[in-house]
């Protein structure tokens, strides 16, 4: 048998040990990232406005918790947020003071596009906030960020006005809610559009309102149940926000008030 010579033996010994050792040796994986991505404020997909009218909110409701806690303001600050409902809410006797009376002053006025940042509970500010920037963002991305903030105003107004006439009473109207139905009917438009694009049975656009008025009508009788309590005819003007909304989504909407038209003689 013809042996290697010692130096083609040595080699292969140490090839082979080297390989073992790289065997052995473990694997250390790269966690650095391969480059620096920047974090981005999850601000920056909301519209201005949209964050602006939920920081409004949000800022009022935090300003009355610091006076109600006293915080600021001395003992007299828990009385701000009477204060401010009786100056700045609105309920069935503006419109009658403004109709009847024709007292067109801008205090009385102003009551109709400031009542929805005077809310009376945490968790209304809380819905109110969340569903406006929710709503705010779809609808702006569909709309434009002035046409929202139109349709957000508008609606308050509508709700007011129609609250006013249909319910008697002092009961203040107060809170975001009808506002944010106005942008519900503003989506719910937008909604159908699309829907209809893609030959998809467009009731389903009106899912999202009648779920939350069926939700309502659980509240209600429940509280009525428990409180022995009617709730407030708030609805009305919820709903006639929601309708109004819808309808200024007709005109507002890419097209407007003649691509309905041409839509409703296709259906026809």
């Amino acid at each position: 048998m013809v042996q290697s010579p010692g130096w083609i033996s040595g080699q292969g010994s140490h090839t082979h040990a080297r390989r073992t050792r790289q065997l052995q040796q473990p694997r250390t994986i790269d966690m650095e990232p391969e480059q620096d991505t920047p974090l981005e404020s999850p601000f920056n997909a909301l519209p201005p406005l949209i964050v602006a009218l939920a920081l409004l909110i949000i800022g009022i409701e935090a300003f009355f918790q610091l006076a109600e806690h006293g915080v600021i303001g001395g003992p007299t600050a828990i009385g701000w947020r009477l204060d401010a409902v009786n100056q700045y809410g609105y309920s069935p006797n503006v419109l009658d003071r403004v109709l009847t009376g024709g007292d067109y002053s801008f205090d009385m006025l102003i009551r109709f596009v400031t009542y929805p940042f005077i809310n009376m509970a945490l968790t209304q500010v809380a819905f109110c906030a969340a569903l406006t920037l929710a709503l705010g963002k779809f609808t702006a991305e569909f709309y434009g960020s002035f046409k929202t903030g139109a349709v957000y105003f508008l609606t308050a107004v509508a709700g007011a006005v129609v609250y006013g006439l249909l319910v008697d009473g002092q009961f203040p109207l107060l809170g975001g809610f009808t506002p944010v139905y106005g942008l519900i009917g503003a989506y719910t438009y937008a909604l159908w559009l699309q829907l209809g694009k893609r030959n998809e049975n467009q009731l389903k656009a009106f899912r999202l309102i009648g779920v939350l008025l069926f939700l309502q009508l659980v509240f209600g009788i429940v509280s009525g149940f428990l409180y022995e309590v009617a709730p407030p005819p708030t609805w009305i003007a919820e709903l006639s926000g929601f309708a109004a909304g819808f309808l200024m989504a007709v005109l507002l909407a890419p097209g407007g008030w003649g691509r309905f038209l041409a839509r409703m003689r296709q259906r026809a």
